[in-house]
């Protein structure tokens, strides 16, 4: 009956359905442990063999609850909660990844994903190669190697505001029998459903429009269940093969769709453990009943910015989708034809010290390392977000010294331009 409902409808009632005399609302389960009356239930669930908790570090029933709902939303089969959005994209590839082997990623994705997939994920034997989301087909093949295991992209690149060809890069995944993992962060599933497209595997980090109240760190790793391990089985021995930490057990045979979300719940979060606490977890679940709501309000104001900062004779340039003159319009058309997202990317007339300086002169947008809530705010990617980054990198991922990321909120249009306008008089 959920997977019956329309998406407004998941985003309230997905997840968790009480039972006759349960909490109406979802209780938070802050505990660490769980009770069970004899020892054969528990080991059961050390093997896998049962359903059910035992230690939060690796499941808890709130935090289970809201992968649910995000998965209803998404589309897919199987979810799980991360402690932030970065833990997400790391356990998405290293869940599939081992050392030696190589990923395909675009190079216009967020600086703290740059940095995790070219320098971290390099030091444990994980090569990858960075490409130009807008290649051609034939071009991006060249990128791939015989131990290539995935391919990465994010629906809305943050802070470039690329917008992927998502079918274009699930047949670049397919024909070379790898998934396509995509970070949906930005679009999220109210604007765009990458499984629809192609797309294997979804992640997110909640801690944005998802929670929309910049409260709670979180993310999420959504499956389809419809990439066939089996058919690449060389490829992914960690799914195919026998696990030997686990009595034996090969995932892909025992749980099917299930498999890869089995995997990263009982060797990933088992091992490493970056679980989000239930209370996280329960404040993103407030925040997603509201997403239908504020997303088209994001977009509706973030539209009004763009055409006030497209007219205006101190900004050099904008960079928003929905502008029928964008680069990337016809994309957004397509993939989010009821628009993109609250964010968008443009460049005052002068140096960095102008940009700096109107940036400063701002009054109700905020200067934040955060993006995507309900309150307006402002980062210059070069100077915070990505400064780890060279002047080439920060070139090949689109990220020119004068570009500002902003984010608009949900509060009056006039106002957030009222607070544009000032700040660009004094410039």
């Amino acid at each position: 009956m959920e997977n019956d409902y329309r998406i407004e409808t998941k985003c309230i009632q997905g997840g968790w359905q009480p039972k006759c005399g349960e909490p109406r609302v979802l209780p938070i389960y802050q505990s660490t442990t769980f009770k069970y009356d004899d020892s054969d239930q528990m080991g059961k669930l050390f093997d896998l063999e049962a359903e059910g908790y035992f230690y939060t570090r690796l499941q808890n029933p709130t935090n289970d609850a809201v992968a649910a709902k995000i998965t209803a939303l998404e589309g897919g089969v199987a979810g799980m909660l991360t402690s932030s959005g970065q833990a997400a994209n790391y356990y998405a590839l290293f869940n599939i990844c081992e050392a030696g082997d190589h990923i395909v990623c675009s190079n216009s994705v967020y600086g703290g994903t740059f940095n995790l997939f070219g320098t971290t994920l390099k030091k444990q034997g994980i090569e990858c190669t960075f490409v130009n989301p807008d290649a051609s087909y034939e071009e991006l093949c060249g990128a791939f190697r015989p131990n290539t295991k995935a391919v990465f992209a994010e629906t809305i690149a943050n802070p470039s505001i690329v917008i992927l060809d998502i079918e274009k890069f699930a047949k670049l995944a397919h024909d070379h029998g790898v998934p396509l993992i995509v970070d949906n962060t930005f679009a999220t599933p109210i604007n765009c459903r990458p499984f629809e497209w192609g797309a294997d595997i979804v992640t997110h980090s909640t801690t944005k429009y998802m929670d929309g109240h910049a409260m709670a760190v979180g993310g999420a790793i959504i499956d389809s269940g419809n990439f066939d391990w089996m058919a690449h089985a060389d490829k992914f021995p960690g799914l195919t093969t026998p696990d030997e930490s686990y009595h034996g057990i090969t995932y892909a045979t025992k749980f099917g769709r299930q498999a890869y979300i089995t995997k990263a719940t009982a060797q990933l979060m088992r091992d490493l453990g970056s679980i989000p606490s239930p209370m996280n977890a329960f404040l993103l679940n407030v925040g997603l009943e509201t997403l239908h709501l504020r997303m088209p309000r994001h977009c509706e104001n973030a539209m009004k910015v763009a055409e006030y900062l497209d007219a205006h004779e101190k900004v050099a340039w904008v960079n928003y989708a929905g502008l029928p003159g964008n680069k990337y319009h016809a994309l957004a058309e397509k993939y989010m034809p009821n628009g993109t997202c609250g964010v968008m990317a443009f460049g005052v007339k002068g140096d960095r010290a102008t940009a700096v300086k109107f940036m400063d002169q701002l009054k109700l947008a905020a200067i934040v390392t955060h993006v995507a809530d309900a309150r307006t705010c402002i980062l210059h990617p070069a100077s915070h977000t990505h400064r780890q980054m060279t002047e080439e990198q920060l070139e090949e991922a689109g990220i020119s010294p004068d570009l500002i990321r902003f984010s608009v909120g949900i509060e009056n249009a006039d106002d957030i331009i009222s607070d544009l306008e000032q700040a660009l008089a004094a410039i």
